[in-house]
């Protein structure tokens, strides 16, 4: 049942933004279009998951993802949200975050389930903190190389624009940090009585 509300969220994105990217390259809007495309390809992501491998998310963590698609790519980039002046910022803390549950459910799959009883929760903590952050520097590479070999203007304000993402990409990222590792010595404290 999750799998096929996975596939059928994925499909409605990924047709929603193809409807888009046809209709703003017929009319000349080659941002727009552009960013249509990125979705597209962003919103496959989980149908590509779900069809092709084991490695499927949980519905809420894959709905979460669809709905910060919907939130940068279509209000941010295509309804022009990003000139809010706070939405990115927002964004980047609302990304960190969802990379950092992102990083308890790939840990859940992908570590051997016996490893849970004696797993530290300070290495939760790390481990969930540090995928966060690397999620956010990964993603200003990206802003960086575009606006550098395609003259895009993904950094806009520089050096502080940079700063106040990964600001905001850790703070994010060290909330669900927190609550996984104590959510980690609850469980074992629990496990002990």
């Amino acid at each position: 049942m999750s799998r096929k509300l996975i596939i059928t969220a994925s499909m409605i994105y990924v047709l929603f933004m193809a409807v888009l990217c046809l209709y703003f390259y017929s009319s000349g809007q080659q941002f727009r279009a552009s960013v249509a495309i990125g979705g597209i390809v962003c919103g496959a992501v989980p149908l590509l998951l779900a069809l092709f491998t084991k490695l499927t998310f949980n519905v809420p963590l894959t709905f979460s993802y669809l709905i910060f698609l919907v939130a940068s790519q279509y209000l941010g980039s295509i309804r022009g949200w990003y000139g809010l002046g706070w939405w990115d910022t927002f964004l980047h803390a609302l990304s960190g975050a969802l990379l950092g549950f992102t990083s308890i459910a790939l840990y859940e799959r992908l570590a051997y389930r016996s490893a849970g009883r004696g797993i530290s929760p300070w290495f939760v903590f790390l481990f969930t903190f540090s995928f966060a952050v690397l999620g956010g520097v990964l993603w200003e590479f990206y802003e960086f190389a575009s606006d550098q070999f395609f003259n895009m203007t993904l950094q806009g304000g520089g050096n502080k624009d940079t700063m106040t993402d990964l600001i905001s990409d850790s703070l994010g990222g060290l909330a669900v940090a927190v609550w996984a590792g104590m959510r980690t010595g609850f469980k074992q404290r629990n496990d002990h009585t």
